[in-house]
C-alpha cells in the first residue's frame, strides 16, 4: 500500500473522527431499530436502517418514504459570505435526493431553523432558498420549527448564527421500492455530474483552504472564474425531475445513490448481501476545480479525496445494459450530464474499485494499490 506524508490533511484531522462516528452510529442503529416492535400494521417500518431513507406501511400498498438532513459547515462559509439565500436549496437537496434513493417521489417537507436571535433578515433569506429548493423538486414545505437558542450557536458574526435541518416526505408503491436487491454483474452504473462541493466536506475544505493556506472567501482563482465563497456556496444539485421522470419509465432501474459524505463508497449502502457482487468504475468524468484546488493545497492523497468528497459525481443509477442510454438521455433532456461511469461486477468481497485512481474502497474506506 502507498503511503502519504504524515502531514497530509485529513478529515479526521480537521476534526471530522468517521471511524468514531460508525461506532456511535452502529450503537444508536441498535437502539432505534428496536423502537420498530412498537408499531404493529400500518406505520410499520419496511427497510431496516442504513438506507438512504425508510419506508413505512400507510395501508392500501403505499409506503411513506421519510429522510432526514442538514446543511453541515456550509453554513459557516454562509456566514463568512454574509449570503444565506442558496443554503436553503442545500437543505432540500439533502433531504429529497435521499428519498429517490428507495425509489420514491419526493412529496413534502419540514424544516428546522435554529438561531441565535429572531434576525428577520436571516431567516428571509433561509426561507428564499428554501421556496427555492422546494419548486426545484417540486414538493411543499408544510410547516417547520424557529428555535432561538444563542447560548447554543456559535457564529462568524454575532446574531447570525444559525443551523438548518429539513426532513422530506414521499411516497412510493410497497412493491416498487428499490434498495438494489435485483443488482447484478453486467449492470451499469450510470453517474450524473455534480455541481461541485455539494454540502459534504466543507470541514476538510476551510481547514485546508482557509485555515492552512490562509484564503479568503474574496479570493479569486482563473481555474474557479469566481472567488472562492462562490464557487463553495454553489448549491447542490436536486435531481428529482430527471429521477422520477425516469422512474415513472419501463426502465430497469435496480439502484440508487446519492453521493454524499464517503463519496462513491455509497454504492455499497445498496441491498446486494445476499448476491456476491461488487463495483468498478473505469471512468471518470473531469474533476472539478475545487477538487484538484482542495486537494493540491492540503496535499491531500487521492483515498482521501475519494472517501470525503463527491469528485464531480453528485448521484448513481444502477441499471440493466439495455436501459443505460435511455436514462442518460433522461438526464440530457433535463439538462444534467451523465455517463457510464462503469459496471457492476461479480466480487463476494463487496468492493468498490476506481480503476483510473488505482483504489479499491471496502466499508467506508478507500486504499491506494
Amino acid at each position: 500500500m502507498q503511503k502519504y506524508p504524515e502531514d497530509a490533511a485529513s478529515y479526521r484531522g480537521a476534526g471530522v473522527d468517521v471511524e468514531r462516528e460508525e461506532q456511535v452510529l452502529s450503537r444508536v442503529i441498535e437502539t432505534v431499530s428496536q423502537t420498530f416492535a412498537f408499531v404493529r400494521g400500518v406505520g410499520k417500518p419496511v427497510l431496516p436502517i442504513g438506507f438512504f431513507a425508510n419506508v413505512i406501511d400507510i395501508g392500501h400498498g403505499i409506503g411513506l418514504a421519510l429522510s432526514t438532513d442538514g446543511v453541515g459547515t456550509k453554513l459557516m462559509v454562509a456566514q463568512m459570505m454574509q449570503k444565506y439565500d442558496t443554503v436553503g436549496i442545500d437543505c432540500m437537496a439533502m433531504n429529497v435526493n435521499d428519498v429517490l434513493c428507495v425509489g420514491a417521489r419526493p412529496t413534502a417537507f419540514l424544516d428546522y431553523i435554529a438561531v441565535q436571535h429572531a434576525n428577520p433578515d436571516l431567516i428571509d433569506q433561509l426561507m428564499q432558498g428554501l421556496k427555492e429548493g422546494a419548486r426545484r423538486a417540486g414538493v411543499a414545505i408544510c410547516g417547520g420549527e424557529i428555535a432561538q437558542v444563542r447560548e447554543m450557536l456559535a457564529s462568524e458574526r454575532e446574531g447570525w448564527g444559525c443551523d438548518l435541518v429539513g426532513m422530506c416526505v414521499g411516497h412510493v408503491p410497497l412493491d416498487k421500492i428499490i434498495v438494489g436487491k435485483s443488482v447484478t454483474p453486467g449492470d451499469v452504473i450510470i453517474g450524473i455530474r455534480s455541481s461541485g462541493i455539494h454540502s459534504n466536506g466543507l470541514t476538510l475544505a476551510r481547514q485546508v483552504l482557509f485555515a492552512q493556506n490562509k484564503y479568503t472567501v474574496d479570493t479569486k482563482f482563473e481555474a474557479l472564474g469566481r472567488t472562492l465563497g462562490e464557487e463553495l456556496l454553489e448549491p447542490t444539485i436536486i435531481y428529482v425531475p430527471e429521477v422520477v421522470e425516469a422512474l415513472e419509465r419501463p426502465l430497469a432501474i435496480k439502484g440508487l445513490a446519492h453521493i454524499t459524505s464517503d463519496g462513491l463508497l455509497n454504492l455499497l449502502r445498496l441491498d446486494t448481501a445476499s448476491h456476491a457482487v461488487g463495483y468498478e468504475i473505469d471512468q471518470l468524468p473531469p474533476i472539478p476545480p475545487i477538487f484538484s484546488l482542495i486537494q493540491q493545497s492540503g496535499g491531500i492523497p487521492d483515498h482521501e479525496m475519494f472517501q470525503v468528497f463527491n469528485m464531480g459525481i453528485g448521484f448513481c443509477v444502477v441499471v440493466a445494459e439495455e436501459d443505460a442510454e435511455p436514462f442518460v438521455e433522461i438526464v440530457k433532456h433535463h439538462g444534467r450530464e451523465a455517463l457510464q461511469i462503469g459496471r457492476v461486477v461479480r466480487d463476494p468481497e463487496h468492493k468498490v474499485v476506481i480503476r483510473p485512481r488505482g483504489l479499491v474502497g471496502h466499508g467506508n474506506q478507500f486504499m491506494k494499490v
